[in-house]
């Protein structure tokens, strides 16, 4: 009879190149199980290219942490100190964040810091469309259209803030999953109070403050960059107005109330973003639409929750796709990518309010679904979406 010691390992490294992915943990608000189909299809991906699959995530839940899924399963919390004792007995070709939601993406600093290359876009560039302070001097860069804002570290100089930009103002930290504590007010005295909790939950964090464009159509759009080439794979208008979280609305693929110039106008400074941001693999644009003119409220820089979602709608393998370009093994070129949905697909929430009978269930901007459905439809007489509309428009005629 055999004993193991505190010191023995079982996992022994291979000699090939390899290539770790990690995963979004646990299911929570603002981060489910999408996340599994965009790192299952990595793992694939990364396979295909010759790569040793690692997975790391801890999700018993998950595709991704089926034994037989990557080369290797780490079933570790997505945590720097798990992480780091990986690293140090695989020694990898790299880590790829873009799939784990922002879970994985918050550890591309530390992996910086460490010389561990990160595959795909780097970190500093995530960070300047994470930190909100430089995405929006990068717009101003660019002469795209964003909302006015300020930066404060207080209270007092919040309100500062607000009275330069103006009421109903959005309260939003930097760096948050799923909207987290954000708010919008509508005076000194709701902004002084969202501020303090703010801060109390979340030290130390820079507080954004945007001019809220009031009762104007939100949509986004889901795209792949190579360095050369920038590809759509899909835009999505939401039914419900700006000020719901994008996770807690429905949103309709392709947009179906949108002039064409607006389309065109938010794939441009889409293309344009994912240049200055020299992203490589995927990227998420939020935008605000309001008398026709375009503006844009964020980017983010890895997959969205949309992203399963529209490859599933244009039955498209877009997440093989992005990792082989993130991985550099590939251009957009190489791929045919037709899109041959017929009609329209709406992305419903789901919400868990029955488990959790005290919770507030007003929608705003910080998320509450705990996960979404796709419904197709084939075309906009269908009475499910007219009733979504009807009340959109009631909403808007407030």
């Amino acid at each position: 009879m055999s004993t193991t010691t505190l010191s023995s390992n079982e996992s022994i490294p291979s000699k090939k190149k390899k290539i770790i992915v990690l995963g979004s943990g646990p299911n929570r608000i603002g981060q489910g199980i999408e996340f599994d189909y965009c790192c299952v299809h990595g793992l694939l991906a990364i396979k295909e290219c010759g790569y040793e699959a690692i997975m790391v995530n801890c999700n018993p839940e998950t595709v991704s942490t089926d034994f037989d899924m990557a080369d290797k399963l780490y079933f570790e919390p997505v945590y720097w100190e798990h992480l780091w004792e990986i690293i140090e007995l695989e020694k990898p070709d790299g880590v790829i964040v873009q799939l784990g939601g922002q879970t994985a993406l918050k550890l591309a600093r530390k992996l910086t810091k460490k010389g561990i290359p990160i595959i795909g876009t780097s970190f500093d560039n995530m960070d300047i469309a994470e930190d909100r302070g430089r995405f929006s001097d990068m717009l101003k860069e660019l002469k795209i259209p964003y909302p006015e804002y300020g930066t404060a570290f207080t209270a007092d100089e919040a309100i500062e803030v607000a009275k330069k930009v103006g009421f109903p103002v959005l309260v939003r930290p930097s760096y948050v999953l799923g909207g987290q504590r954000m708010r919008i007010v509508i005076n000194d005295d709701e902004l002084e109070k969202a501020v303090v909790s703010l801060l109390k939950h979340i030290p130390d964090n820079k507080i954004l403050i945007d001019h809220f464009l009031d009762r104007c159509q939100e949509a986004e759009i889901d795209g792949i960059f190579d360095g050369d080439d920038f590809h759509v794979m899909g835009v999505m208008e939401h039914i419900e107005p700006a000020g719901i979280h994008s996770g807690d609305s429905n949103a309709v693929l392709p947009a179906f109330n949108l002039t064409p110039l607006v389309v065109t106008t938010m794939e441009y400074y889409a293309e344009k973003i994912a240049r200055a941001l020299d992203i490589r693999g995927l990227i998420n644009i939020q935008f605000a639409i309001k008398n026709d003119k375009v503006y844009v409220i964020e980017a983010n820089p890895r997959a969205s929750r949309t992203t399963p979602f529209i490859a599933k709608a244009y039955q498209i393998p877009y997440l093989n796709i992005a990792t082989k370009v993130m991985l550099g093994a590939a251009k957009l070129k190489d791929f045919t990518m037709e899109k041959n949905m017929q009609g329209f697909a709406i992305k419903e929430p789901v919400f868990s309010f029955n488990k959790f009978p005290n919770v507030n269930k007003e929608l705003g901007p910080e998320m509450k679904s705990t996960g979404e459905a796709i419904r197709f439809i084939k075309d906009l007489r269908d009475p499910y979406f007219r009733t979504l509309y009807k009340e959109k428009s009631m909403y808007l005629s407030k």
